[in-house]
């Protein structure tokens, strides 16, 4: 028998003892056969080591299949779906299409195809039309290092969302979408290697930074586009309370559709993986919301996001920041980021009466 931490463990490694959570509660028996899906929720739950068989003693009667044993949650039953993994490849090369379409604008190798990158990016929604919704998709894309051109997708597809849930007309719909796909366009202008640096960036890099909304609308001005695209480009970092950049705007000041955009923007960045740290639980980025959000972000916007968004993660297991784990099974619309949870043991938890407990982890 050897013990090893999570991180050392490997898929077909076999458990010689239960391995229990710091509650008490039992994530797997004793012989079961470790799977990648096992290992993150090992990580998830913080256990520090697991007792395993050395590799020259397992036999077949101290084997026991994981896959009947493992309780399947919600995010891996749409990690192992078909509809996922379609969706998944289709995504990745939608990426690459927008890297090389950025590239040669860049290069001044051609001119956008606008109608082409919409098109593209419509696919992504209506080719994908199954008992998932998009936002499943995008959370569990979430292993994937974030770029610009992912990030620039995922604010389109969420800003479309966001229009929808507004009850846009169809022509403002796919102007939303275009915007979100180009807000960022004016980081490909930016030194790749400031983008992806993984350490804090330096006063002189943040200026650099700073510039890609001017820098982005100065790309779109060569082109005959609807204005709230442009607009969009240059103020999706103004903040309603004046503390954006590049020019400090408030409230009227600042474009509608680039409110819309802001909110996706930041909520993507948010709960997707960088360079410089992990993506943060979509539950602690809606609390941070909640908190901070209404002075800077227009509530006529902000408050039908929250909402909409919060109903996606209904029905899903989360990870309880004291080991317990649980569904979805009822939003709090005071308190929108403490639902009340179901957990493995039926007991039920509302967190809103429970604030030393909060959401760490979708599991």
């Amino acid at each position: 028998m050897i013990k090893l931490a999570p991180k050392d463990l490997s898929a077909g490694m076999v458990t010689a003892a239960p391995v229990y959570s710091k509650t008490g509660q039992i994530l797997y028996p004793a012989h079961t056969v470790i799977t990648s899906q096992c290992i993150s929720y090992l990580e998830f739950y913080g256990i520090k080591a697991v007792q395993i068989i050395p590799e020259n003693e397992v036999t077949d009667s101290n084997i026991e299949d994981s896959s009947k044993k493992e309780e399947i949650s919600y995010s891996q039953q749409v990690r192992r779906s078909r509809e996922f993994h379609l969706f998944k490849v289709d995504y990745s090369q939608k990426r690459r299409l927008l890297k090389e379409s950025f590239g040669n604008v860049i290069e001044k190798k051609e001119h956008l195809d606008f109608n082409a990158l919409l098109n593209q990016v419509s696919s992504l929604y209506t080719n994908h039309l199954t008992s998932l919704s998009v936002f499943d998709m995008l959370h569990n894309m979430r292993e994937i290092d974030d770029t610009t051109y992912a990030h620039c997708i995922n604010v389109a597809i969420i800003s479309r969302m966001m229009g929808r849930w507004l009850h846009f007309s169809q022509e403002d719909l796919e102007i939303l979408t275009l915007a979100g796909l180009l807000h960022d366009i004016g980081k490909c202008m930016i030194d790749p290697k400031i983008l992806s640096k993984s350490t804090p960036l330096t006063p002189e890099e943040l200026k650099k930074v700073k510039k890609h909304p001017s820098l982005g609308a100065k790309i779109l001005d060569g082109y005959q586009l609807d204005g709230r695209i442009r607009s969009t480009a240059l103020m999706h970092h103004e903040r309603c309370n004046g503390s954006g950049y590049p020019s400090g705007l408030q409230g009227e000041a600042i474009a509608e559709f680039a409110k819309i955009i802001a909110i996706a923007d930041v909520y993507d960045a948010m709960t997707s993986n960088r360079c410089y740290r992990k993506g943060i639980c979509p539950f602690e980025v809606i609390a941070t919301f909640e908190r901070k959000g209404f002075e800077k972000y227009d509530s006529k916007y902000l408050l039908p996001f929250l909402t909409h968004i919060i109903e996606t993660y209904m029905g899903n297991t989360v990870l309880l920041n004291d080991g317990t784990t649980g569904k979805i099974i009822y939003i709090n619309n005071l308190h929108l980021s403490r639902p009340l949870i179901q957990s493995t043991k039926n007991e039920y938890l509302d967190l809103s009466k429970h604030p030393e407990l909060y959401i760490q982890a979708i599991v």
